[in-house]
């Protein structure tokens, strides 16, 4: 349980997203992590992320956890009812997991099943609950467990996106702070200004806050998300700064390292580092931390 013992000693964690495959082909995940296993404190396995099918997050952090590398499971409102849900969560546990994500799930329309029907059976404050339950030993229907899980809880906080008001983003964190709540996940941070009004509202030493380092890609990739991915405060200056690099993908390395030693010099708890398919990539970014 390495990164509730950095929480709790006011430690900074480093966290970093790995992708479950599109399959059964297990290697490259497990090798990209066993690169890493030593400079990250957990990883965090998507649950079909951006509703596109992949192996699940309870399997890729049950073989991951079974090469001796801790992780954060997800658990999202779209894929399952509350039956489901609790009953994974109980898996997870019993199969040495202890720290999970509750997150709402990208809607089908996203991802490359576009037929898929959306569960929703509960909302996430809901399946916050719902965790908090099954740690005292009942489940939603007050029926009392053989043996109760002690998770690490996390969820998202939307720090730093754009078009929502600093209070809402506030109020919503409150609610699942009070669902029991441990850690938050931002979205993807490219400059400090778009966090500076939610920081300036809450006390970075008394809440376990973990922005989303991002790798960027490309130039293309970084204007795009500047031009379409309305949430996502990217500034000019480092669009221009990666068009005059005669190395644009080491630039971009070098960006996200540079964003995580800023992080860390702010008080921050931790950072997820996101490479989106790019976990190869992580060696060097941990490099320059």
């Amino acid at each position: 349980m390495q990164l509730k013992r950095k929480f709790e000693k006011g430690e900074f964690a480093i966290l970093a997203e790995i992708e479950p495959p599109k399959g059964v082909e297990i290697s490259t995940m497990v090798s990209n992590a066993t690169r890493v296993k030593g400079d990250v404190d957990a990883f965090v396995v998507p649950e079909m992320s951006n509703a596109v099918m992949r192996m699940s997050s309870l399997g890729g952090a049950m073989i991951l956890q079974g090469k001796g590398m801790e992780t954060v499971v997800q658990f999202n409102c779209r894929d399952r009812n509350r039956i489901a849900l609790q009953a994974d969560l109980l898996a997870a546990y019993a199969c040495g997991i202890t720290n999970v994500m509750a997150v709402k799930g990208e809607d089908p329309s996203f991802g490359d099943h576009h037929q898929a029907r959306s569960v929703y059976d509960i909302d996430l404050v809901d399946l916050l609950q719902v965790v908090g339950g099954l740690q005292k030993g009942k489940d939603m229907a007050g029926i009392e467990l053989s043996g109760s899980p002690e998770f690490l809880v996390g969820s998202t906080v939307d720090a730093g996106a754009m078009g929502k008001s600093p209070e809402l983003v506030l109020e919503e964190m409150n609610k699942k702070m009070e669902a029991g709540t441990q850690f938050f996940i931002t979205p993807p941070i490219f400059d400090l200004s778009a966090i500076e009004p939610f920081t300036k509202r809450v006390h970075l030493q008394q809440v376990n806050i973990i922005p989303t380092v991002l790798l960027l890609k490309s130039l293309g990739m970084a204007r795009y998300m500047a031009r379409n991915v309305d949430h996502i405060y990217i500034p000019d200056d480092l669009i221009r700064r990666i068009q005059k690099s005669p190395e644009k993908v080491r630039e971009c390395v070098l960006i996200a390292a540079e964003m995580v030693n800023t992080l860390k010099a702010e008080g921050f708890s931790g950072v997820l580092l996101s490479t989106i398919g790019w976990e190869h990539k992580l060696p060097e970014i941990l490099d320059k931390i």
